[in-house]
C-alpha cells in the first residue's frame, strides 16, 4: 500500500507546517514575546538615564511619619501655593484623582487647596476614564458636555484607515465643583496594562471618550510645556503640531498609544528620575513664608516639569513594569513624559513586516535543510539564529522592536518539519529503491544487504547448501514459432508463480538465466533442513506448471515442460565482483553439479533429478527411481543420480 502520494502528500506537509506555525506563533506572541521584551529592556535601560528636566515630588513615608494619610487637602495647597509663589517650574503634574470633597476636615481645607490651584498657570489634575455607568446619567452627562467644553483638544484627525473612535469607556471621574472650576487643564491617568500577564509596557496618550478623543496627562503636560493646544492624528503618527513631535502609536479598543521606552533606575532608588519628599516641600513652603532658608531650594525646579505623587507604605500606586515589579505610577508618568521631551520612543514593527521576517526565516530554514546535509545545516541555523538574535539587541538600541522569540520558535518548528519531511523523503526514496532492487535481487538478498548496509565487501563463507535448476524443456524451439512478446508473457506468468513458491519454501532465486531459474536453500535463509525443503519446493513446482498447462491449452498457447535438477553440498557463498559492481551468489563445484544434473532430464524423459549428497539427506521422505553409473560431465568418475517419483505418503 503506499502511504506517499507525491504532491499530495507534499501540499498536505505544508498545509500542516503553516497550521504549527500559526499555533506556535500565536502562543509565542502573546506568552513569550513580552518576557524576552522585558528582559532586553531591562539589559538597554540600565544604561540610560532619566532626564532631569522630571523631577518628582513623593508623599513618602518621611511624609507620613508628620501626617498620618489621608491628607488634608490643605498640605496639597501648601505644595502647590510653594510652586506657584517662589519656582519657576514648567509645569506642575498631579497624579492623583481627587473625585470628592473631604467630609472628615473643614471646608476651609478643601478650599485653601482649590484656590492654589485656581491661582495656578500650570497645574494639571488626573482623572480617570472608567468602563462603569455613572450612577447618575443625567448629571453624567451633564458633567460630559462641560468636560468637553473646557478640557478637550484641538485634535486634527487625518487618519486615512482604522480611523474609528470606539471606546470602552462610559465614564469619568467627576471632580467637586470647586476643582473643576479651579483647573485649567487635566489629563487622563489610565495605563495600558497588558492583558494577559498585568505588566504596564504602553502608554495611553489619546483616550478615545464620547466619540472624542481627551490627551493623556503625560501628554498634556508636555503641550502645556510647549505652550500649544494643537495635535494632528495620521495613520502612523500622533503629531503635536508646534513642535513637530511624531509620536509612533498603535490603536486599541479605539485608543491612541505608544510603548514605553524606560530608564535606569537611580542607586539604591526604586524612580529612574530625581525625587523629593512631599514633607520637606512643605515644609520649605512654610520656611520661605518666614523669610527663612528653605530645605529645598526652589531654584531646583527652573524650568523643570513636577509630577506630585503618591507611593508609601499603605499608599502605594505601583504597578508592574518591564523594569520594574512595583514601579511607583509618578515615575512611570515622568518615564513618559521623557519619552515626549526627548523624542525617545519604542518603535515596534508592525505585524507585515514581523510576517515578512518569519516568512523568510522558515524560507532560509527550509532551503538549508533541503540543500545541507544535517550536521552542517545545524550549525548553519543555529548561527542564523545567533546572529538574528544579536541582531535584535543591536535593533533594541536603536528603538526598534521585531519578534524575537517568535521567528526563533517557527525558524526551531520549521527545523524539526524540515529534518522530519527529508527523513521521511529518505526512507521513502529508500523504500522504493529497495522495491525496485526487489525485484531485481531476492527480497531475502536485499534484507540480507540492508542489515549489513554499513559492512558490505568482496568476500562470503563456504557453506553447505542446496542448489536448484530448473529450466524449461523446448524453449528454444517454441520461441522460434512465437513473437518476442508472446515468449515474454508465457515466462513472466511461469516466473510469477514459481517465485512465491520458492520463497514459501525459504528458498532464494539467485537468477534468472534466460528459460531457467537458479534458487538457493540454506543461505542467506538459515534452515538446517534445506535439503527436503528444495525437494518439496520442486514437486510444487511440477504441481504449478500442470496448472499452467491446463490453463495455456485452454487460451490456445502452447505446453511448456520444465526439468529439475538438485544438489546439495559445500559452496562459496557471498559477494563476487569488484569495490564498484557486486553480486551476491553461489559458486562451485556444487552449483555446477547441479545444473548438469538438470540436463539429464532431457536424456532420461524426467522431470525432477537429485543427486546422491541430496537423495542420502531426503531419502525418508521421496520416493525415487535410481540411475546408475551416470557420467557427468566434469567427473572422472561415475555416479548415481536419482528421480523422485512423488514425496512419501502423498
Amino acid at each position: 500500500m503506499k502511504i506517499f502520494k507525491g504532491k499530495a502528500f507534499f501540499f498536505k506537509s505544508i498545509l500542516f507546517h503553516i497550521l504549527l506555525v500559526f499555533v506556535i506563533a500565536f502562543v509565542s506572541i502573546n506568552y513569550w514575546e513580552n518576557p524576552i521584551y522585558d528582559m532586553i529592556v531591562n539589559s538597554s535601560s540600565s544604561t540610560i538615564n532619566g532626564s532631569k528636566d522630571v523631577v518628582l515630588v513623593i508623599i513618602d513615608n518621611k511624609s507620613l511619619e508628620s501626617y498620618r494619610w489621608p491628607w488634608a487637602r490643605a498640605l496639597y495647597g501648601e505644595i502647590t501655593e510653594y510652586f506657584n509663589n517662589y519656582t519657576n517650574a514648567k509645569v506642575v503634574v498631579f497624579d492623583s484623582i481627587l473625585n470628592s470633597l473631604d467630609k472628615e476636615r473643614p471646608a476651609s481645607s478643601d478650599n485653601f487647596f482649590f484656590e492654589s490651584v485656581g491661582k495656578s498657570k500650570n497645574f494639571i489634575g488626573g482623572y480617570m476614564a472608567m468602563t462603569s455607568e455613572y450612577e447618575d446619567e443625567n448629571a453624567g452627562s451633564e458633567y460630559d458636555d462641560a468636560f468637553h467644553k473646557k478640557f478637550s483638544a484641538d485634535i486634527s484627525d487625518k487618519r486615512t484607515r482604522d480611523n474609528s473612535r470606539e471606546s470602552t469607556y462610559t465614564s469619568l471621574t467627576m471632580y467637586p465643583q470647586g476643582y473643576f472650576d479651579a483647573l485649567k487643564f487635566a489629563g487622563a491617568v489610565n495605563l495600558d496594562l497588558n492583558a494577559v500577564d498585568g505588566v504596564l509596557r504602553a502608554s495611553t496618550d489619546l483616550i478615545s471618550y464620547n466619540d472624542n478623543f481627551y490627551p493623556s496627562l503625560a501628554l498634556s503636560a508636555y503641550m502645556l510645556a510647549n505652550k500649544m493646544d494643537k495635535l494632528t492624528l495620521t495613520n502612523k503618527y500622533l503629531i503635536v503640531d508646534k513642535t513637530g513631535l511624531k509620536i509612533p502609536f498603535h490603536k486599541e479598543r479605539g485608543d491612541i498609544k505608544h510603548d514605553i521606552k524606560f530608564y535606569k533606575l537611580l542607586p539604591n532608588s526604586e524612580y529612574s528620575h530625581i525625587n523629593y519628599s512631599a514633607i520637606d516641600i512643605i515644609n520649605s513652603n512654610r520656611l520661605l513664608k518666614d523669610g527663612k532658608k528653605p530645605i529645598i531650594n526652589p531654584d531646583e525646579f527652573k524650568d523643570k516639569i513636577v509630577i506630585i505623587g503618591a507611593n508609601s507604605l499603605g499608599v502605594e500606586d505601583v504597578i508592574e513594569s518591564s523594569i520594574s515589579l512595583n514601579h511607583p505610577g509618578a515615575d512611570i508618568q515622568a518615564t513618559i513624559i521623557d519619552n515626549l521631551l526627548n523624542n525617545d520612543f519604542i518603535i515596534r514593527l508592525d505585524f507585515s513586516q514581523n510576517l515578512l521576517i518569519i516568512i523568510l526565516m522558515c524560507i532560509i530554514t527550509f532551503v538549508i535543510i533541503r540543500i545541507m546535509p544535517f550536521l552542517p545545516s545545524l550549525i548553519t541555523l543555529f548561527g542564523i539564529a545567533f546572529l538574528y538574535f544579536y541582531a535584535c539587541f543591536g535593533l533594541y538600541s536603536h528603538n526598534i522592536v521585531p519578534y524575537i522569540i517568535t521567528p526563533l520558535a517557527v525558524q526551531l518548528s520549521t527545523m524539526i518539519f524540515g529534518w522530519s519531511y527529508r527523513f521521511i523523503l529518505e526512507g521513502k526514496n529508500k523504500e522504493k529503491i529497495k522495491n525496485a532492487m526487489g525485484k531485481y535481487l531476492s527480497q531475502d538478498i536485499m534484507k540480507n544487504v540492508v542489515q549489513n548496509i554499513d559492512d558490505i565487501k568482496l568476500g562470503g563463507k563456504k557453506a553447505i547448501v542446496t542448489v536448484l535448476f530448473a529450466d524449461i524443456r523446448g524453449f528454444t524451439s517454441m520461441s522460434e514459432k512465437m513473437t518476442a512478446e508472446e515468449v515474454s508473457m508465457i515466462l513472466n506468468e511461469y516466473f510469477s508463480e514459481i517465485e512465491p513458491i520458492i520463497t514459501s519454501h525459504n528458498g532464494v532465486i539467485n537468477k534468472f538465466i534466460g528459460d531457467a531459474v537458479m534458487a538457493i536453500f540454506g543461505e542467506p535463509i538459515q534452515d538446517i533442513r534445506h535439503p527436503q525443503n528444495s525437494v518439496k519446493c520442486a514437486v510444487d513446482m511440477l504441481k504449478k506448471v500442470e496448472e499452467l498447462q491446463e490453463k495455456w491449452l485452454f487460451e490456445g498457447k502452447p505446453k511448456i515442460e520444465i526439468g529439475i535438477g538438485i544438489n546439495t553440498g559445500e559452496a562459496f557463498v557471498g559477494n563476487i565482483g569488484s569495490e564498484k559492481r557486486l553480486e551476491y551468489t553461489v559458486i562451485g563445484d556444487t552449483v555446477n553439479l547441479a545444473s548438469r544434473i538438470e540436463s539429464y532430464n532431457k536424456v532420461y524423459k524426467t522431470n525432477l533429478l537429485i543427486s546422491s549428497s541430496t537423495y542420502k539427506q531426503v531419502s525418508d521422505i521421496v520416493d525415487v527411481i535410481k540411475i546408475a553409473d551416470v557420467q557427468i560431465r566434469g567427473k572422472s568418475k561415475k555416479m548415481d543420480i536419482y528421480e523422485v517419483l512423488k514425496l512419501s505418503g502423498k
